[in-house]
């Protein structure tokens, strides 16, 4: 008999018999509307649960255009700029997207503005600059002649940046333009309010509000092309303004630069360590929009309804990780899925009755033209988020965008029934189920819990050369059987490593916050890693981990780590230990080796070193001892089933676990087994298009020849001694 239930469907105007159609084909018992799309009355009347977006500050024109001052805010930096002579006249605004953005002209430039002497560092006196706000440049006297300098200015957000996106993307036309407003304007807080009472009343057949989001959008600015320019899906650029400004410093006590925003033209990505004003920035954000929210969500639960957050577009200030949000009391997260690590990002949320995520592809016409085949970008979707299902599931999944579009493409429609399907069977078998564990893993970063599952990424799931060979930590680790928690060189230095912690891995470029930065010249830090190593920690370092040019290290943990990269500083020194072992625990499923964009010049530093990998005169895969410990370097790692098998081997290894290796484990790097000892069931995996056959052991050693159906995924019924 076929389950139903714990999907959510896209619907729009007009589709009453198809969507009555693939209700019953997907199992759907929600219905959703789409930006761009609206449901008709017919299809409100179905016997589905109503999700109706609902977008609390844009898409309401009418009340905008008549409190302009009370618009959204954001700080941007010019170009650079060099002064040929004692004047430099700056275009301020070149570069950015007319439509979009207008300078703010409202608040005194001379108070919120600033002008910095690029060279120096300098902020050039404000006698020293006036601003033509006919022609949006500034002009700077007593400018040093080839010194650069740069604008720091205000501007109002008079575009929506996601229905811009929405708007070029889908050819919208002459469909007017979201105009974003900020709740900290007290006419738009009396709005956002008063409107919402209307709209319930207005709206009797809803049943779930789909907030998308709240107040302030993640930092996205486009170009003079009407191209992006700048994204960040992490950004509290968005979130600033005159008023925030003033609030802050009434609490805070002390005043915020436009440098805490623009921080020299990188905006406070996350891939900056951040400074302690910004964390008490983000803080005061968090506070504010989690008080504001709550009274938003309250509303809605008094109208008998229920309250849904869309983890993006205006989610800035809610951190769901953070120590406010339960305080805004939702009753479930949504969240865009591009994989492993946002399926998981998205179901460890706290202090909500459920989570939704939302599959790939959408329903747009960028992925659903003639000649294209959605299925494929499904089928890659589903196998890679259904590894992290396993681990944690969501409480529902669904679709996106204009149903009408995927219609049209019947295998795309059979391919989601049979996910759908699986899904149900997958949450009935294991929700609330603990998977077996076999080891406890900390990300160590400047962030910590706070980014829980969202670390080294840009634009949500989207693919950056710079990236790719870091996110395969998260994307391998989201449906690997190990426990993760997210920890922060704070919290070690506060209160060390945490008891039950079998392997610290740290991973990413030198000086970002993933990496750690100026922490690593901390001698309280370096001092709590080095004894829990040496007592019998495991510590994986990829890409250029511990890494802060000090005191005759690149790596900080070189010591421990058993590996240094070559400056040039000590080319004089000779470096004799280069011969690879001839096999190692680490490499034994590995036939090749794909470290990515990798990193050069690793070098180790004796003959205790294990070098597991040396190509190209440097080292890329390495272990060493180091007292009771152990520490493995890895030059990168994408996500593949192959760098997934050679991470939980390093895993292993370094927490001298080895023995417990072939514990619910597939020979075939493919296959994964994951078991659930509590109801004695365990699921055979097979995460690749094609057949494959592949040895299963069972928690007590013993094992057995399995063959599974391309992408098959296989319950049994065990027993565990263990």
């Amino acid at each position: 008999m076929k389950k139903n239930g714990r999907v959510t469907l896209p619907s729009e105007e007009n589709f009453l018999a198809e969507t009555k159609e693939l209700m019953e084909r997907w199992g759907a018992d929600a219905i959703r509307d789409s930006d761009g799309t609206k449901l008709d009355n017919e299809i409100k009347q179905l016997d589905a649960k109503i999700y109706t977006t609902y977008f609390v500050a844009r898409g309401h024109n009418e009340f905008a255009e008549q409190h302009m001052e009370e618009c959204q805010q954001l700080y941007l930096m010019s170009l650079f700029n060099t002064a040929l002579d004692s004047t430099l006249e700056i275009d301020f605004m070149k570069g950015y997207f007319a439509e979009q953005l207008q300078p703010d002209y409202l608040h005194d430039p001379k108070k919120y503005w600033e002008v910095i002497d690029r060279t120096t560092g300098e902020v050039v006196n404000v006698s020293d600059w006036d601003v033509n706000a006919r022609t949006n440049r500034v002009v700077i006297t007593n400018a040093i002649p080839w010194h650069e300098y740069t604008v720091s200015f205000l501007v109002f957000a008079i575009w929506d940046p996601t229905q811009m996106y929405n708007h070029i993307t889908n050819n919208w036309g002459d469909k007017p333009h979201d105009i974003p407003f900020d709740v900290r304007g007290p006419h738009s807080n009396q709005y956002m309010a008063s409107y919402l009472k209307q709209w319930l009343q207005d709206n009797p057949d809803t049943d779930v509000v789909r907030f998308t989001t709240f107040f302030y959008h993640f930092t996205l600015v486009f170009n003079n092309l009407g191209k992006e320019k700048f994204v960040d899906w992490f950004g509290y650029g968005a979130s600033i303004s005159v008023a925030a400004m003033d609030a802050f410093e009434k609490e805070k006590g002390y005043r915020l630069r436009p440098e805490d925003i623009v921080d020299q033209g990188y905006y406070n990505t996350a891939f900056r360590v951040p400074t302690k004003t910004y964390l008490e920035y983000m803080d005061f954000v968090q506070k504010f929009v989690a008080e504001e929210a709550k009274k938003l969500v309250d509303i809605v639960h008094e109208s008998g309804k229920e309250a849904m957050m869309f983890l993006g577009d205006n989610w800035i200030g809610t951190e769901p990780y953070g120590k406010y949000f339960e305080q805004i009391g939702l009753d479930a997260v949504v969240g865009s899925v591009g994989g492993g690590a946002t399926l998981r990002m998205i179901a460890d949320i706290p202090h909500v009755s459920y989570t939704e995520g939302r599959f790939l592809p959408y329903f747009f016409p960028d992925t659903f033209y003639e000649g294209n085949n959605p299925v494929i970008e499904a089928n890659e979707n589903w196998l890679t988020a259904r590894r992290a299902i396993l681990r944690n599931p969501v409480d529902r999944i669904g679709y996106g965008g204009y149903l009408s579009l995927a219609y049209k493409f019947p295998d795309f429609v059979s391919y989601i029934e049979q996910v759908t399907d699986e899904f149900r069977d997958i949450y009935d078998t294991i929700k609330g189920v603990k998977p077996y564990c076999g080891l406890k893993v900390a990300i160590l970063n400047a962030w910590g819990g706070l980014r829980t599952w969202q670390t080294h990424m840009v634009a949500h799931a989207l693919w950056y050369k710079q990236i790719y060979s870091y996110l395969g930590v998260l994307e391998s680790l989201s449906g690997a059987s190990v426990d993760v928690t997210f920890i922060s060189f704070d919290d070690v230095l506060h209160n060390g490593v945490p008891e039950d912690v079998d392997v610290i891995i740290n991973a990413g470029d030198v000086g970002t916050a993933f990496s750690g930065g100026e922490y690593w010249k901390n001698p309280r830090l370096l001092t709590a890693l080095r004894a829990w190593i040496y007592n019998g920690g495991g510590f994986i370092g990829i890409g250029e981990p511990t890494a802060c040019q000090h005191e005759g290290h690149y790596f900080q943990l070189a010591s421990a780590l058993g590996i240094d990269k070559e400056l040039g500083y000590s080319l004089s020194t000779d470096k004799y230990f280069t011969t690879p072992v001839v096999e190692h625990f680490i490499s034994a499923d590995s036939t090749t080796f794909d470290f990515g964009e990798g990193m050069k010049n690793i070098y180790a530093l004796s003959e205790e070193t294990e070098i597991i990998e040396y190509s190209n005169g440097e080292v890329h895969l390495a272990s060493h001892p180091f007292g009771s410990g152990r520490t493995v370097y890895i030059a990168g790692l994408p996500y593949s089933e192959e760098n997934t098998r050679l991470l939980m081997r390093a895993l292993y290894y370094a927490a001298h676990k080895e023995e417990e290796f072939h514990k619910w484990h597939a020979s075939n790097i493919y296959c994964e087994v994951h078991a659930y000892p509590s109801i004695g069931k365990a699921a055979l995996v097979n995460n690749s298009m094609r057949e494959q056959t592949t040895l299963v052991y069972d928690g007590n050693g013993n094992s057995k020849e399995v063959t599974l159906a391309p992408s098959e995924i296989r319950w049994e019924d065990v027993s565990y001694e263990g």
